[in-house]
């Protein structure tokens, strides 16, 4: 378990940010933090000292903590597949940003208090403590299935894979309605209704949604042009891809790979 102490930032724009470990947070006194999807729609959340956040891993965030100072906690994924050994299935945490859990409440404050105390009790402590946590929010605040939502009554799961994989494979082209139809074995006007009905929304958000996924993946370094990245993800024109990824992140792609990097 990684234990660190943070303090304000004091860029007043918002930042981006990406936990790849599970993060859990206390506040070591009264403070605000303004966050969300979207760097243009954030929510502000005031807290008091002891009041804690649970972040969802993987989840890019844009966030603006200007006031606050908070002992951030990095739980492992050793930890946290040691605690789902019983469980079946894959299990994430759900994130919140007012997190509520007495017995979790316990243990980050005694982490808190070894710290204070110049960690007297060694590693073994901590890893003790990481355990205990790791299986304490598994099992309150673990959800199950990462997949995508598959709805009743749409495509069956080999029919959609095979859709996801296309888009995977054939991102940077021209993608028809009719091709992927054609993948699922379908006609393009069943296929759409039932497309929609697996994943909430139609072929054309979904592909946007990947390409827009990939190019976030490329942005995050400083190598590749914009307009080359734009190339790589099927956009037509830089200026396409531009206001589509405004419009799904809230930044347009050189503003968020400056807030990335």
């Amino acid at each position: 378990m990684r234990v660190a102490v943070e303090g304000p930032n004091p860029a007043r724009e918002p930042h981006l940010r990406v936990n790849h470990e599970q993060v859990l947070a206390m506040l070591l006194r009264p403070g605000a933090v303004e966050m969300g999807s979207r760097r243009s729609e954030l929510r502000r959340f005031t807290y008091g000292a002891g009041e804690m956040i649970l972040a969802s891993r993987h989840v890019e965030t844009w966030a603006r903590t200007d006031s606050v100072h908070y002992l951030s906690l990095a739980i492992s994924d050793a930890a946290l597949t040691a605690a789902c050994d019983r469980i079946a299935g894959e299990i994430e945490l759900r994130g919140t940003p007012k997190f509520v859990d007495a017995r979790v409440g316990a243990l980050v404050a005694a982490v808190n208090a070894e710290r204070i105390a110049g960690f007297p009790s060694g590693r073994l402590f901590l890893d003790s403590v990481e355990q205990a946590l790791a299986v304490a929010l598994i099992n309150g605040h673990g959800v199950r299935d990462r997949s995508v939502r598959v709805y009743r009554g749409g495509l069956g799961a080999a029919r959609l894979r095979r859709v996801t994989d296309l888009v995977h494979a054939e991102i940077e082209d021209e993608l028809s309605l009719n091709k992927l139809a054609e993948t699922a074995g379908l006609s393009t006007a069943h296929f759409s209704q039932m497309f929609r009905k697996s994943t909430g929304e139609s072929p054309h958000k979904f592909v946007l949604r990947h390409r827009v996924e990939r190019a976030k993946g490329m942005l995050r370094t400083a190598d590749a042009r914009v307009l080359d990245v734009a190339v790589a993800c099927g956009f037509k024109t830089q200026q396409h891809f531009a206001r589509v990824f405004r419009r799904l992140c809230g930044a347009s792609p050189t503003e968020y790979r400056q807030e990335f990097l």
